[in-house]
């Protein structure tokens, strides 16, 4: 839940948490989506497996009995900073072995992890879950969505972003995340040479997002970098989610997944959809993503 502060020193919580917004934002598209963590038994746990469930997501694991994760989120100038309680929480709840056996039972699709599931010690199990749906012929999508006040020792989190994201097939990162990974010229003009990177690494689709000011998109050689559309934001929360998620149901929906050349034909229409679904959310107080009926007229 990411509770967010008011003027008045109050939290009000929001759903919340990157992997789920970004299952919400592609299943609002017309994606089949089924969620990898378990809910809570409590309140706050319910409310997101209903709004999940409202999404056409599925949640696939068992309710656990431990508490909801929480994040109080400041928010200054539209801009959101975390503070995370997430020791013995719910979303932790779970066995490598039971994921593992979720992914042998289901037809190979998209593997989506990141931010906070690349924290040690939480990486070790996720590795484990890339290594086994690799085999089983999943593509792995990684938002790197960095977390760094979270952790206690940043530069092993940085070193555990970069074992998780080095398994990725299609990968998303913001000029923060690159900033806070070493990269240096992190701007939408230096883009190309900056997904090059991530390109040599195995990836064949990149995303790098650049806030206000647009963002660049890469599938195999074609590429397409564009403005982000002027709108009265809100706040950010969960903007770059729903960008991510656009794109993935758009491949997705589209017949890319294993097709390169036809997901690269697409890449301006891919990112202008993308953009225009994460303008709309941050004119929204929160994250909450467009349907796919909302995005469409949007355009």
């Amino acid at each position: 839940m990411d509770c967010i502060a008011q003027p008045d020193g109050s939290l009000v919580p929001h759903l919340g948490g990157s992997p789920y917004n970004l299952a919400c934002a592609t299943a609002l598209q017309g994606a089949t989506v089924g969620f990898i963590a378990p809910f809570s038994s409590d309140a706050f746990g319910q409310s997101l497996l209903d709004h999940l469930q409202a999404s056409h997501a599925r949640g696939l694991l068992h309710r656990s009995d431990l508490p909801t994760s929480l994040a109080v989120v400041q928010v200054t100038n539209g801009q959101p900073s975390y503070g995370f309680y997430r020791e013995d929480v719910a979303d932790r709840d779970y066995q490598v072995a039971d994921v593992i056996a979720l992914l042998e039972s289901s037809p190979p699709g998209v593997l989506h992890t990141g931010s906070l599931m690349a924290m040690p010690p939480e990486h070790h199990k996720v590795l484990q879950v890339i290594a086994a749906a690799k085999r089983l012929g999943w593509t792995i999508s990684v938002d790197v969505n960095l977390r760094p006040r979270v952790a206690s020792d940043v530069p092993a989190y940085l070193l555990a972003v970069r074992e998780v994201a080095a398994h990725a097939d299609w990968l998303k990162a913001s000029d923060e995340d690159l900033e806070l990974l070493g990269f240096t010229d992190v701007s939408l003009t230096n883009a190309s040479n900056l997904a090059a990177h991530w390109m040599a690494q195995g990836c064949s689709r990149v995303a790098l997002t650049f806030g206000a000011e647009g963002a660049y998109l890469q599938v195999g050689d074609a590429q397409a970098q564009g403005e982000a559309p002027v709108v009265d934001v809100k706040d950010t929360v969960g903007a770059g989610d729903t960008f991510w998620g656009s794109c993935l149901a758009d491949w997705v929906l589209n017949d890319t997944l294993d097709n390169a050349s036809v997901a690269a034909q697409r890449v301006p229409h891919t990112l202008q959809r993308a953009l225009v679904a994460a303008a709309i959310n941050c004119s929204r107080v929160g994250c909450q993503p467009p349907d796919v009926a909302t995005l469409d007229a949007a355009l």
